[in-house]
């Protein structure tokens, strides 16, 4: 089974091919430039170098959030196109699954976290054992003060990935010395990731076709946030 995933749910992007459980290709961009502008193209180049064509792609991976709304779309309407044109099904990821199942070759827990501004981060706590992943908690919109409060009970090892990682280490890092800070090269989201996570579901058939896909959101966007305080405003 050949999976082609995508991630662009945060400032990086990149995309994998995953055959048969094994990752064969893999490209990746961290440069700041739009990613409506890379993603397309990165996928055209791997996938000319690695000798594959869309049509032999099985199935589509994406991270569909949480993440940057604009980042997040980006990434799903990308899959949404490529699975439809090719009559192929896709895979859901959570973005901060995904992140997760990069860091399995050592028994601790997991925090994954992305910066969600106003004082707030994306936020899952899993448990990595055996080579094997555990959920310990839903993907949740969460304080920073909170967060800190729930590792504090936790007195085995926690690593932190995401790109609120940083954030989360300097803020409280000194007071939980248990906190492990991933290393750079490995702490941001990656679509190898993704494919590894959507392999399993795949296998078990949890497919989603093309036109159901949609972007998982755990805030509304600050568009809208603005949209209903002006109509909040106009009714008072």
């Amino acid at each position: 089974m050949r999976i082609l995933a995508l991630e662009s749910s945060a400032k990086t992007a990149s995309a994998a091919l995953l055959t048969d459980g094994v990752l064969t290709a893999e490209a990746y961009q961290n440069c700041g430039l739009t990613h409506s502008v890379t993603l397309l193209p990165m996928v055209e180049a791997m996938l000319k170098q690695a000798n594959v064509t869309l049509e032999q792609i099985d199935c589509f991976a994406v991270a569909y959030g949480p993440g940057s709304f604009t980042g997040v779309r980006i990434g799903v309407s990308a899959v949404k196109g490529l699975a439809w044109a090719a009559q192929k099904p896709c895979v859901a990821v959570s973005t901060l699954e995904g992140m997760a199942t990069m860091h399995t070759q050592e028994d601790a827990a997991l925090c994954a976290v992305m910066d969600a501004r106003r004082s707030q981060v994306y936020n899952a706590l899993f448990e990595a054992k055996d080579g094997h992943l555990r959920r310990l908690s839903e993907d949740r919109a969460i304080s920073m003060e909170r967060l800190q409060q729930e590792l504090a009970q936790i007195t085995g090892k926690i690593i932190l990935i995401g790109d609120g990682a940083l954030l989360c280490y300097n803020s409280f890092g000194a007071a939980l010395p248990q906190l492990i800070l991933a290393p750079e090269a490995l702490r941001q989201q990656r679509a190898a990731g993704v494919a590894l996570a959507a392999y399993p579901k795949a296998l078990e058939g949890a497919f989603t076709s093309a036109e159901a896909l949609k972007p998982f959101y755990l805030r509304m966007s600050q568009a809208e946030r603005e949209r209903l305080a002006r109509l909040e405003e106009q009714t008072n």
